[in-house]
């Protein structure tokens, strides 16, 4: 995917998905799929603007599609376009729990 050209969206508004459309992927394509969304989840800590399209395409894991496979590809050619923006934890930061009880 490196040669690939970015899109400015993670999903187009109009995708619909279901285990119905395209054909089922073989084992290795699953494989590397599933690998794949579980590498994306982690990226949406980072990244809130995938979050809507990876947690659409986890929803269909267990009947994975040429479709979702499509979708999969396109969130990365997202993700080319714009590479650094993201959100960035510092961890010089002091974290500060406040505590809240109502005896009631």
């Amino acid at each position: 995917m490196i040669d690939c050209a970015p899109v400015p969206t993670p999903m187009v508004h109009s995708t619909s998905l279901s285990v119905e459309q395209g054909t089922q992927l073989n084992e290795n394509d699953c494989t590397t799929y599933k690998r794949l969304i579980r590498q994306l989840i982690y990226l949406t800590n980072t990244r809130p603007d995938i979050s809507f399209s990876v947690n659409k395409l986890s929803q269909y894991v267990s009947a994975l599609t040429t479709v979702h496979q499509r979708v999969e590809h396109r969130i990365l050619r997202y993700l080319k376009l714009a590479p650094g923006s993201s959100i960035f934890f510092h961890n010089n930061n002091i974290i500060q729990i406040k505590e809240y009880n109502d005896s009631d």
